[in-house]
């Protein structure tokens, strides 16, 4: 005689797997765009923000970090930002150049979507300017980004 069950038995799929899990968390987020040039957010005809794609926001999240001093607003944690006074603070341009580069990427390296940040050229605008240029690549894309900042003593 068949015995009854007092609960159906069946077997449950697994739905969250690794891989899901991790391009799940790997996935850009798009965002509202900010436009450096006016240091205000773009707005559409409608006088709507303006949207940015995942891409986007996440460059635009790599700009404002370095652009953001380490430990100078509370509402930032410690780990956000770029030591960037230190780094001009240093006495020669050779000095300065390995400073920047290492608190650069210390910073950008701090996103888990960033697969690497190098490829730094330094071109000086007389004693205390400089422009910096480096590449970085986020996890999932295959395009290189070049960012190019200024930054004066």
């Amino acid at each position: 005689m068949a015995e009854k069950q007092l609960y159906p038995v069946f077997e449950v799929p697994d739905f969250v797997t690794k891989k899901n899990e991790e391009s799940r968390k790997q996935q850009y987020k798009p965002s509202v765009y900010f436009d450096y040039a006016t240091g205000d957010f773009r707005l559409d005809g409608a006088g709507r923000m303006a949207g940015a794609s995942g891409r986007e926001a996440y460059m635009q999240w790599c700009m404002k970090t370095v652009m953001t001093e380490r430990d100078a607003f509370l509402a930032y944690s410690t780990k956000y930002g770029a030591e960037l006074e230190i780094s001009l603070a240093q006495s020669d341009h050779a000095s300065v150049e390995a400073s920047l580069e290492r608190t650069i990427i210390e910073a950008i390296m701090a996103n888990p979507k960033t697969e690497y940040c190098r490829d730094f050229t330094f071109t000086w605008n007389g004693p205390d300017s400089c422009d910096c240029a480096f590449n970085i690549k986020g996890r999932g894309y295959d395009e290189i980004q070049t960012v190019n900042l200024n930054f004066s003593k």
